[in-house]
């Protein structure tokens, strides 16, 4: 039990750090617009800085082949190694790259290339751990850890969050985009170093399925697989459009739309992922005893019907409905994302699994969420539509409830890896 709960930790850790760095990336995009990039219109410097936080997501697909490869060929420890490495050292330079006003343009183009090499090493990062965990659960508890490998990552955005609350509350609004903001960056080089020393104590403890000689995993996906790796895909696009416009985009357009101060944003969107993380939990433990599929496409569904009278209650200045309408994509977006993990890792081969997952899920969590803010910016200014990124959240739960009827109600790991 005791090897179990470290072998869960070791692949938990490198979410937390993952979701840590992109939140405060998402919710200190208007002081980094103003840092890296020039003094212009403010919407334009937000649109620059989503623009290369999109570009950093671009990669994902490229990333998540890579470290899923070595994942799947060399043992799971050797990928988790590499991308908690590569995650960790790019955030803390983020934090130490002087501005625009000091080395001019070479501060955009430094900071696209540092959230490019995250990009790669994020891409595999949260499938391949979750991966790790689920093969590692005691049985009849797949669910349940999977969802575990979710609230992890809500643990980093909460911490993203709480350490950008925090910031916020202690500084002046000019100390915070002059220097404040970096700080949280500077501190996810802590995070890394922790999840390096517990996944290098893991040799040995892995599954490496792939030691025989032969094609690779992408090879073989791309022969044989091509639509197990679309249905991974269009399963993901829910998770990935509302995640990122709901709890990372959400906190910049309600201080550019609605004019709520940082700290009230920081502060209630921080109270929505700490009620995210129970949810989350309760989602997967309910799939262990109901099966992975009605769990969720409930809450696919709710994302859908809700999107709309969710964020219009977020449109209005009183805090306690801007609440109740983040409270509603808390019980979606949570549902949906404790469920995930578990069944994709359920309904795909050994051989390939981490390769396809990650191939998958960066697909939509790649292109799809990481386009989601950049898109929702543009269309909001161009449309003069405040509540665009419903649309933008019913397309995507549209695409993953159709995706999700060609699954099976129950899915199962042993007979995958028998």
């Amino acid at each position: 039990m005791k090897d179990t709960l470290r072998l869960i930790a070791a692949g938990a850790i490198g979410n937390v750090l993952e979701w840590y760095d992109f939140a405060i990336y998402g919710y200190f995009a208007f002081s980094i617009g103003q840092n890296f990039f020039p003094k212009s219109d403010p919407v334009a410097q937000v649109l620059a800085a989503f623009g290369v936080f999109a570009v950093g997501y671009l990669m994902r697909p490229f990333g998540g082949a890579l470290t899923g490869t070595i994942a799947d060929r060399y043992g799971r420890q050797a990928g988790l190694t590499f991308s908690v490495v590569a995650m960790a050292v790019p955030t803390f330079l983020v934090g130490l790259l002087p501005g625009y006003d000091t080395i001019g343009i070479m501060a955009p183009v430094l900071l696209t290339l540092l959230r490019m090499v995250q990009g790669l090493a994020i891409a595999g990062e949260c499938t391949t751990s979750f991966t790790f965990m689920i093969e590692h659960a005691p049985l009849g508890r797949r669910g349940l850890v999977g969802a575990l490998s979710s609230a992890s990552a809500g643990i980093g955005m909460l911490l993203g969050s709480g350490g950008g609350t925090f910031m916020a509350s202690l500084l002046t609004v000019d100390q915070l985009h002059q220097w404040g903001w970096r700080v949280p960056f500077l501190l996810g080089l802590g995070v890394g170093i922790i999840g390096f020393l517990l996944r290098r104590g893991i040799h040995g403890t892995i599954p490496d399925p792939r030691q025989q000689a032969g094609k690779s995993p992408l090879h073989a996906i791309l022969a044989q697989d091509k639509r197990l790796l679309l249905r991974l895909a269009g399963v993901a696009a829910f998770g990935a459009v509302s995640f990122y416009l709901m709890f990372l985009y959400v906190v910049t357009w309600l201080q550019t739309i609605d004019g709520v101060p940082p700290v009230r944003a920081l502060g209630i969107n921080t109270v929505s992922m700490i009620a995210m993380i129970p949810v989350t939990m309760l989602a997967g433990w309910l799939s262990d005893r109901m099966g992975r599929k009605p769990i969720l496409m409930a809450g696919v569904l709710l994302g859908g019907i809700g999107a709309f009278p969710f964020l219009w209650l977020m449109h209005h200045s009183n805090p306690a409905l801007i609440l109740a309408g983040q409270f509603g994509f808390v019980l979606s977006v949570g549902t949906a994302l404790g469920v995930q993990p578990s069944l994709m890792v359920e309904a795909t081969p050994p051989a390939i699994r981490c390769t396809v997952i990650a191939l998958g899920f960066n697909l939509s969590f790649g292109l799809l969420g990481g386009l989601s803010p950049l898109a929702a910016a543009w269309l909001v200014q161009r449309t003069d539509m405040d509540l665009t990124p419903a649309y933008m959240i019913m397309a995507a739960a549209a695409l993953s409830f159709v995706v999700l009827l060609t699954f099976e109600r129950r899915t199962s790991l042993a007979a995958a890896t028998s």
